[in-house]
């Protein structure tokens, strides 16, 4: 066994449904600690470089539309064998074939909406964390209700909210 990172991408269906948190603490219940996030939304050069085992494939444009086609949350984890672990929590890309209890099993639509990417082996691991998608030019996905909370919170409360951080 070995302390490994991982990367993690909560997909845009997921994101769509309200549940980075129940996803976020499968993972933090099972041992792997959230050390790096951020949700934005991918461009299709960001996508195309998570997804680039998959070009050429019949199911690859499809797979970066769905991926750039709303925010998505992505995560480093961290833990001992992280990246087996991390898969196993996810289940299989088909969810009608992962097993009762995995992400993919309780949250994911179809096998094209699975709700959660993983990286499959620590090369890709490595890669994958090593790609910042804000560098792209893209922006971060900003919330509209966040936004509406911040800027109606009084500055002093706003300061002092983020200074206790």
């Amino acid at each position: 066994m070995s302390i490994e990172k991982t990367l993690s991408i909560i997909k845009p269906d997921a994101v769509s449904k309200n549940i980075i948190g129940k996803i976020i603490t499968r993972f933090e219940d099972n041992g792997l600690y959230l050390v790096a996030g951020k949700l934005l939304h991918l461009s299709d050069d960001d996508a195309g470089g998570f997804y680039q085992e998959h070009k050429g494939k019949p199911f690859y444009e499809d797979l970066i539309k769905f991926m750039t086609s709303g925010p998505v949350f992505i995560q480093v984890l961290k833990g001992e064998d992280a990246i087996i672990k991390n898969r196993e929590l996810m289940g299989d890309t088909d969810p009608t074939k992962a097993k009762k209890g995995t992400i993919r099993a309780d949250f994911a639509n179809s096998i094209d909406a699975n709700a959660v990417h993983g990286s499959d082996s620590q090369t890709s691991a490595i890669r994958e964390i090593r790609r910042d998608p804000e560098k792209s030019g893209k922006t971060p996905y900003q919330s509209c209700r966040a936004l509406f909370v911040i800027q109606s919170l009084p500055r002093k409360k706003l300061l002092n909210a983020a200074l206790r951080g």
